[in-house]
Formats: C-alpha cells, sequence, structure tokens
C-alpha cells in the first residue's frame, strides 16, 4: 500500500485503543498489533522513515487493513496476544521454543497418584509445573517419595474394592514407602494429610511440612515411640538439608517473576526466573525473532505474557530491568535499583548473557570465521575419533519426520569442509511406504539420494549420518548394497537418546565423550536436519499438501478422518481403537468400516502369505 492509498482511507481508521490487522493481496494475515490510539499508530507505518528492510516490506505487501476497538489499552493488550497465538502472523515476534514441558500430575482418583506427565487433559487432576528440565522433576519425585508415603501402584483403590479386600499390600508396604491405603490401613483423610505436604514440597514450600513432622515427632515421643520418632527426625533433617541447597533469596519475597533481555542484531533473548517463597524455583531462557523495528520495551512485554502463560505463573509481582506495561492491574512491575530484588535481576542478567554466549558457540561449531586450517583440524579428529578411512570433508544426514503418527516426510542436511552446505540440502515426500515404518521410509529416502547422485556420476559424501538406532541404519545399509554402492563411504546410526553412535555390524556402540568436538559437530549436524526436516513438514502441512491417511478409507470422508484424528491424536491410536471407542465418537456404521479397515477378517489378511 502506498502513502497515497491510505491518505484515502486515514480518516476513516478509529482514534480509540484496540488492535489493526494488516493483510495482503491474498488476503493472508501479515501482522497483528495493538495501540492507545489506532489512527495514530497505523500512520506512523507510512509516514515514518524506516530503516528496517523488513518493515518496507511489511507495507509493501499491506493490501487490506481491519481494526478492533476496545475499551483499554490492557484489553487490546490481551487481545492481541490472543490473536498472535492464534494465527502466527510472519512479521510479528515469533518465540522460538516450541518444546513441550512436563508437568507433574496428582491424578483424580481416590487415594491420588503423583507422577511425571507430558499430557495436561481437562479430567479433574490437578497439575503442578510446567518444569523446565525433566530431571529437576524426577529428583523432585525422588525426594517426595523419599519423605511422604504415597502409593505408586495402578491399583484401582475404590472404597468398594477395598471393602471386598481385593487386593494385598505389597513389598513398599513393608519397606515403609506405603501406609497400605489398598488393605484399608491408611484413610483417605490421613492420606490427603500427605498429599498436602507433597504440594507444599512441590511448590517449594518446605517449613509447613518441617513443622508438620515436627508436630508428628513429638507426638510418638510422647506415645514413647522412640523409633519411630527418630525415622520422623532424620526425614526433618533431610528436608533442611534440601532446602539449604536450593537457591534461597529471602523467604520474605514471597512469589516473584523476574525477566530480563538481551538484544542483538534480529534476535532478543530472555531469561525467566520463577520465585515462590523466596526460593528460585525454575529457570528458563528462550529466543525471539524480530521481524520489524520492535522496541526493547514491546518485545519484553510480549516474552513476560508468554513466559508467564506458558508456565502457569500467578505472581503478584514482576521484576524487570525497564518500564513495561502488563495488562493485569493486580499485578505489580518492579524495575528495582537495589536489594534482594535487584540481585535477583543481576542473576537473571548474568543467565541470558550465558545462554547468548552458548548460542555463540554453537555457532562456532559449524566453522564459520575459522581458518581453513583450523576447519580441517577438526575433521581430521573426527576421522581419528570415528576411525574413518577418509576424511569426512563431504557428509550427509538423513532424519525422518511425521506428525501425531501420520505424514511422514524426510530431509537430507549436507556439511561440506564442516559448513552447512545449503544448496545441496533435500526434502523427500515419502512416496512408496504406506502408513508409518521407519525403516521402509529411511530405506527409500536414502536409496532415492544415492542412485541420483549414482546415475548423475556426482562425488559421494565420506561419511553418512542416519538419525536413529539400529533398524534405520540397517534400512540404509540396505539400499546401499542394493545399489551396488557398498564400501563407497561410512554409515553411522546416531542413537536418540543416547546419542551413541553405531556402526554397520558392530554389536557395541560407540560413545564418545560429551564435550568431545567431534560429537559436538555431529550433534550440530543432527539438530540442522531435525530444523530442516521440521520446516518443511509445517510448511507442507500448512498448505494441505498432506491427505490424511484415514481419508483413504472407502466410506470414510475428510470430516470424519480429521475429527478422529482430533480425538484419538494418531491414525496409529486409531488403529487400535475399541469399536465402543470409535463408536463414541463417529457413530456405528463409520466405526465399523474404520473398525473393519484395519482388522481385516483373517482369510483376507493373510490371503497370499
Amino acid at each position: 500500500m502506498t502513502q497515497e492509498e491510505f491518505q484515502k482511507i486515514s480518516g476513516t481508521i478509529p482514534s480509540e485503543p484496540g488492535i489493526y490487522k494488516y493483510f495482503d493481496a491474498k488476503n493472508e494475515l501479515l501482522y497483528v498489533g495493538k495501540a492507545k490510539s489506532l489512527r495514530k499508530r497505523v500512520a506512523s507505518y507510512f509516514t515514518k522513515a524506516f530503516t528496517n528492510y523488513k518493515t518496507h516490506e511489511l507495507v509493501q505487501r499491506i493490501t487490506r487493513m481491519e481494526f478492533t476497538i476496545v475499551d483499554s489499552e490492557q484489553d487490546a493488550f490481551l487481545l492481541e496476544n490472543s490473536l498472535i497465538k492464534q494465527y502466527q502472523p510472519r512479521f510479528n515476534i515469533n518465540l522460538k521454543d516450541d518444546k513441550s514441558y512436563p508437568f507433574i500430575i496428582l491424578k483424580n482418583e481416590p487415594f491420588p497418584r503423583v507422577f511425571l506427565t507430558r499430557r495436561k487433559i481437562e479430567d479433574g487432576s490437578e497439575y503442578l509445573g510446567p518444569y523446565t528440565s525433566v530431571g529437576k522433576v524426577r529428583e523432585l519425585l525422588d525426594f517426595v517419595r523419599a519423605n511422604i508415603q504415597i502409593r505408586t501402584c495402578k491399583l484401582n483403590l475404590t472404597p468398594q474394592n477395598i471393602a471386598r479386600k481385593k487386593f494385598k499390600v505389597c513389598l513398599e508396604y513393608h519397606l515403609g514407602n506405603c501406609k497400605g491405603p489398598c488393605e484399608g490401613l491408611q484413610d483417605a483423610e490421613d492420606y490427603r494429610k500427605g498429599l498436602m505436604q507433597v504440594k507444599n514440597i512441590l511448590k517449594g514450600n518446605i517449613s509447613p511440612v518441617v513443622q508438620h513432622f515436627k508436630n508428628e515427632m513429638k507426638e510418638m515421643s510422647q506415645k514413647l515411640e522412640y523409633e519411630k520418632a527418630e525415622i520422623i527426625r532424620k526425614k526433618i533433617e533431610h528436608l533442611q538439608q534440601y532446602q539449604s541447597r536450593s537457591t534461597i533469596v529471602n523467604q520474605r519475597l514471597g512469589d516473584l517473576d523476574v525477566f530480563t533481555i538481551l538484544q542483538e542484531d534480529d534476535s532478543a533473548y530472555v531469561n525467566y526466573l520463577m520465585v515462590q517463597n523466596g526460593t528460585i524455583v525454575q529457570t528458563h531462557t528462550i529466543t525471539l525473532e524480530k521481524h520489524l523495528e520492535e522496541e526493547e520495551k514491546e518485545v519484553l512485554e510480549f516474552a513476560v505474557t508468554q513466559l508467564r502463560e506458558k508456565f502457569e505463573s500467578f505472581a503478584k509481582e514482576i521484576i524487570v530491568p525497564i518500564e513495561i506495561s502488563y495488562p493485569e492491574d493486580s499485578v505489580v512491575v518492579t524495575v528495582p535499583k537495589a536489594g534482594d530484588r535487584k540481585k535477583l535481576l543481576d542473576l537473571s542478567q548474568k543467565n541470558v548473557e550465558f545462554y547468548k554466549e552458548d548460542i555463540r558457540q554453537k555457532q562456532l561449531l559449524r566453522l564459520q570465521g575459522k581458518t581453513e586450517s583450523e576447519k580441517m583440524e577438526l575433521l581430521h579428529l573426527m576421522q581419528h575419533d570415528l576411525q574413518l578411512p577418509e576424511l569426512p570433508v563431504h557428509i550427509e544426514c538423513f532424519d525422518n519426520s511425521n506428525f501425531q503418527g501420520s505424514y511422514p516426510v524426510s530431509a537430507m542436511v549436507c556439511f561440506k569442509y564442516g559448513s552447512p552446505s545449503k544448496n545441496d540440502y533435500r526434502h523427500f515426500n515419502v512416496k512408496t511406504v504406506q502408513g508409518i515404518n521407519d525403516f521402509a521410509t529411511m530405506k527409500e529416502v536414502v536409496t532415492r539420494r544415492y542412485k541420483r547422485l549414482k546415475e548423475e556420476g556426482k562425488s559421494l559424501p565420506q561419511l553418512v549420518i542416519i538419525d536413529g538406532g539400529k533398524g534405520q541404519l540397517g534400512a540404509a545399509v540396505e539400499a546401499i548394497k542394493e545399489l551396488e554402492l557398498q564400501g563407497s563411504m561410512t554409515l553411522i546410526g546416531l542413537a536418540k537418546n543416547e546419542e551413541e553412535i553405531f556402526f554397520v555390524g558392530d554389536k557395541e556402540s560407540l560413545k564418545l565423550a560429551w564435550d568431545s568436538d567431534s560429537l559436538k559437530l555431529i550433534r550440530q549436524i543432527r539438530d540442522e536436519v531435525h530444523r530442516f526436516g521440521i520446516t518443511f513438514h509445517r510448511k507442507q502441512r500448512s498448505r494441505g499438501t498432506f491427505v490424511n491417511e484415514l481419508e483413504n478409507i472407502k466410506g470414510i470422508g475428510k470430516q470424519t478422518a480429521d475429527q478422529l484424528l482430533r480425538d484419538f491424536k494418531s491414525v496409529r491410536n486409531v488403529s487400535t481403537a475399541s469399536i465402543e471407542e470409535l463408536t463414541a465418537q463417529v457413530g456405528n456404521s463409520k466405526a465399523k468400516i474404520v473398525w473393519e479397515h484395519f482388522h481385516p477378517p483373517i482369510d483376507e489378511a493373510t490371503s497370499g502369505t
């Protein structure tokens, strides 16, 4: 939209607070923004001299605008945040943090169990978290179970089942880790008291738990039950030691959220410290990608809102280095100059600086800016560590990707002399494999890649990394053998969890030192193929390129297929669902069609074998 075109509509733009939306010629939403005065804010895009190329690009693409008037700037803030989350416009700030984080669940059931989960569903259970570290969650749960007697079994402890004496106490009872509610040896009220102590520990509130045990120890002593009193004394000591290991700032501070920001070019880094009862219980740093000339204040406001929502914080005070607006009047925003709050801010600043430096170091692993001799030195080290017959100046890495058990695609990235050779990157839409079969998919894409290189007479890589374990590696080896290329390159498999390296024919894996430069480069290549594959996958899904596998079932249309995928989360779950579960979602006739598709009659299923 030109300045002349804007002038024709400028008088129709409202002056009230609200949000504005920019659309392009294809009616795609480009940008969502908030403003105290919509007319002034929108006019600034067409009158201000922007130095950022992306802002010029945005203005050139605008063909249509929409406005929503709200009662206050705070309402505009909330609506803008909601729309950005829903539509993720390409020119808005992008929060580069798509991880799922674990929760601790107190299961909604008689004598609730306490365990780790990544799925949060509306089933009446209580969820604590999310937590940024799975290791931290497991440590917390181990500590809880060592001090509070709660059950870990999956028995259905209804009053009826307990009254019928359906269960017997297990080893956990005899070890003193459970009070035996399964046999009625512990009532629901006593279990509830223990659960309250669990919640206090998980929320970092150790003092009430210590006091509870002190009262219990005193009661045992008065009853002359000194052995039980000694057990409780040790638990108190354990709790106090745990509390002393925690990062305590000042218990009188209560609950706080602390944020700092560091900007560099088109990126911004924000660190978040969650403080509960004066103790730092979580710390997390994110990267944000800026597309326009957003001010530091605007980026920080966006990050604060996103992070508080993601980690479900209800703290009534926010500590930040600069003044920001926050939409909830009950929340106090503080910019401290001294004292404990300033110390927290300084600690957060150290964390964000460390994070940025860590990213810089990782970028160096791509050998950017290094001399040719330094690049060759690392490749020679990799050749030595992996015992390769040739120097790996040409490395390729494959990875499969799918969404909710469906829509398989694969990706390949290429590194030459240790740096990404992006012109050689390749995406693969899987052609010959039906459903999800990682092994067959890997064989197909490896075959397609090296058949083409062979036919075109192009050079082959010295090292091929298969992201997966022995199964995927074996499938890739089959492809190489069928192409009669064995001996032309070295293939290795990289296990997803332990980062073990598998060689063809070896029973034992190779484990390089976690901080070895060779493993760091392999890890960097693996992360790059993940990023490249996931980006391609998202584009394909957003374009509607994929067809839901369920749509291929005769008698099942797109609407029903999409509903099944929403309800059961994956095609695999649909295939294993009972006829009753399917009927509850799509009705009897369609459920029967789906069931029979995945459970053909025995004669049909075995024909041809």
